[in-house]
């Protein structure tokens, strides 16, 4: 919608994804104590999220150059950036090292009986930043809707002139932050641990949903009738799926296991 606005030299786009980062690191400070973690697991939880986030958007960069090339046969990098790849990327990075450091700093191995907390908050956070960085989309004037005459429609700088379009980046936005909301209800007051799978899903049908009015250029997916936001949603919502039986079927029973077996006496001779 802003496509050359600026604020210290710095476009609005990358200063929403900065706010949005603090975002996240704040929820999470802030909510950590009251689902139980231990200053020690969150210390190391958003310690190592630091290079998650900076790899992330390299990932990001990296899976749009990719889709461009599906569709244009030509790699170029720097494109542009999707959350998708972002999201992956910076997962891929962040449990690598949440693990590895834990696995010299938590002889206890806290940081394992203590991860299904640390995915439960994450969750959460990360869907309050992506909401501050579809406001940057919005400023910026990406991932823009369909053409429109209705009263919802915006104008933005496309193709070299204003157009009307939808605000698809303004919807999205919204439902995120009432995503976050729901969510850290859930975690917080229904003491919930599914965020990982709820996210998932919901966002995933979601995404899948509004990709329909979406009109940006957004590549290829090697599926003609799927866009690439469209095939990675269906993925993330069986992966979601698989997260909840990881959850309940895995994570909480060690979790209890860890708990049970800290509490029994020692046995004397």
């Amino acid at each position: 919608m802003f496509p050359n606005a600026e604020f210290l030299s710095l476009d609005l786009y990358y200063w929403m994804i900065l706010v949005g980062v603090i975002a996240a690191m704040v929820s999470f400070r802030i909510f950590h104590a009251r689902i139980g973690m231990s200053v020690k697991v969150f210390n190391l939880a958003l310690g190592v999220a630091v290079p998650g986030i900076i790899l992330g958007y390299l990932s990001a960069v990296l899976f749009q150059s990719w889709f461009s090339y599906l569709e244009t046969g030509e790699f170029v990098w720097g494109v542009g950036a999707t959350f998708y790849g972002g999201l992956i990327g910076a997962a891929a990075v962040y449990l690598s090292l949440y693990f590895l450091i834990g696995h010299f700093l938590f002889k206890d191995r806290a940081h394992v009986t203590e991860f299904i907390k640390v995915m439960s908050l994450a969750i959460p956070s990360i869907v309050v930043a992506h909401a501050f960085g579809r406001l940057g989309c919005l400023f910026d004037g990406c991932c823009y809707g369909r053409l429109t005459d209705g009263p919802f429609g915006i104008e933005m700088w496309v193709h070299g002139e204003w157009q009307r379009r939808i605000p698809l980046q303004l919807f999205e936005s919204l439902f995120l932050f009432a995503l976050y909301a729901l969510l850290i209800f859930l975690l917080v007051k229904r003491k919930c641990e599914y965020t990982a799978t709820i996210y998932l899903v919901v966002y995933g049908v979601w995404r899948f949903c509004i990709e329909y009015a979406r009109d940006d250029d957004r590549g290829a997916s090697g599926i003609g009738f799927l866009s690439p936001a469209q095939l990675t949603a269906i993925v993330l919502i069986l992966v979601g799926v698989g997260v909840w039986f990881l959850c309940k079927y895995v994570l909480i029973k060690a979790y209890a296991r860890a708990h049970t077996s800290a509490e029994e006496p020692e046995k004397t001779e």
